[in-house]
Order: C-alpha cells, then sequence, then structure tokens
C-alpha cells in the first residue's frame, strides 16, 4: 500500500475523485494520507472534509520563499510518512526541496497532449488553436514546466462544433476515467 499526499489548488475534482476510486477499491494499492493545499479558500478543502481526509493549508507566502514553503510541507508529509506526492490542480511550481526529496515520486495530471500546451490554460490554448485533437497527460514532475517523463497520456479528438466549455467537459471526463488508472499503475512501479 503506497501512502500518497494529494496536492490541489481550487475546486479539487480530480482530488475527490481519486479518493473515491480509493475508497471503492478501483485504485487499492493507494491510500491518501492527506490532502495539501496552498490557498486557503480552495473549494478542496470541503471535499476533503467531505471524504474523511485531512487537509492542511501551508501559506505559499509564510516562510520567505519556496524553499521555506517546501521545507514546511516535507514536515507534513513526514508526519503522514507520505512516499508518493499527486498533484491535482495544483498551481505552482515544485522547487527543489520537494523534487530532491521525492525524485521520480511526484505526479501531475495536465490537460493536454503534452508536449502540446503545457502551463496553465492547457484546455484554452488547445481550443483556440483550433488544434485537431488535445488529451490528457500524466508526467513525472521535473524542474519544467509540464516538462517531466510522460507516464501515459491519451487523446480526445476534438469536434469543430464544440465550444470552449463542452471541449472542456470531454477532458475532465478523460481525466476522471484516466488519472486513477495511471495512479494504480505507478503504486505498482513503488511497490515492486
Amino acid at each position: 500500500m503506497v501512502n500518497i499526499a494529494i496536492f490541489a489548488s481550487g475546486n479539487g475534482s480530480n482530488f475527490e475523485n481519486l479518493v473515491k476510486e480509493i475508497q471503492n477499491g478501483h485504485v487499492d494499492n493507494a491510500t491518501c494520507k492527506v490532502l495539501i493545499i496552498d490557498k486557503e479558500q480552495a473549494y478542496a478543502k470541503e471535499r476533503a472534509q467531505k471524504l474523511g481526509i485531512p487537509c492542511v493549508y501551508v501559506n505559499p507566502k509564510a516562510y520567505g520563499g519556496k524553499e521555506g514553503y517546501e521545507t514546511e510541507i516535507m514536515k507534513v508529509l513526514k508526519e503522514y510518512d507520505v512516499e508518493l506526492i499527486v498533484l491535482a490542480g495544483y498551481m505552482r511550481f515544485i522547487g527543489k526541496v520537494l523534487l530532491e526529496n521525492y525524485p521520480n515520486k511526484i505526479i501531475n495530471i495536465h490537460p493536454a497532449y503534452l508536449p502540446n500546451f503545457p502551463g496553465a490554460h492547457g484546455i484554452q490554448d488547445a481550443y483556440n488553436a483550433k488544434v485537431d485533437f488535445t488529451g490528457v497527460t500524466v508526467h513525472y514532475v521535473d524542474e519544467g514546466v509540464d516538462t517531466g517523463q510522460i507516464i501515459h497520456q491519451e487523446k480526445i479528438m476534438i469536434d469543430p462544433s464544440w465550444d470552449l466549455e463542452t471541449l472542456e467537459e470531454h477532458v475532465h471526463a478523460k481525466e476522471y476515467d484516466m488519472f486513477p488508472r495511471v495512479l494504480k499503475m505507478v503504486c505498482e512501479q513503488i511497490e515492486k
């Protein structure tokens, strides 16, 4: 069983989906020990309460820079004996402290078919570019922006009649389907 921490910045729908998939036995080799949020008002906090998952808010402005902030997060991760960090809508760059303490043990979900459309607006960027397809990618985190080694990705063909909202719905549906499967696979590799 792999102890995971999920990091989120906002709504937390991917967080909730992952926890439900763990709780219903579809991801039977992971346990979510804690949710870490970087925004005090993140709706993910409400979701964590309903799911019975401890939630810790770490204020990025309170520790004099990224290193101090991540050192504080490390205390939480050690307290919960976390082996794998799962980024689910966490809108901050991961720095040296976490990367050095969790080498190839931080994964992220990105709402585009990388290397296309990295960064914070993957769905909108794909929509604006009027491309034929986009997708969802789960990758290891490195010091770059969505540049880490790709673990798994799936394409979504874009119907030219879709508006942005429809494309977002398709991308989120793919995330909810794919992320738990990839998490299970990554945990299997850790357990070996």
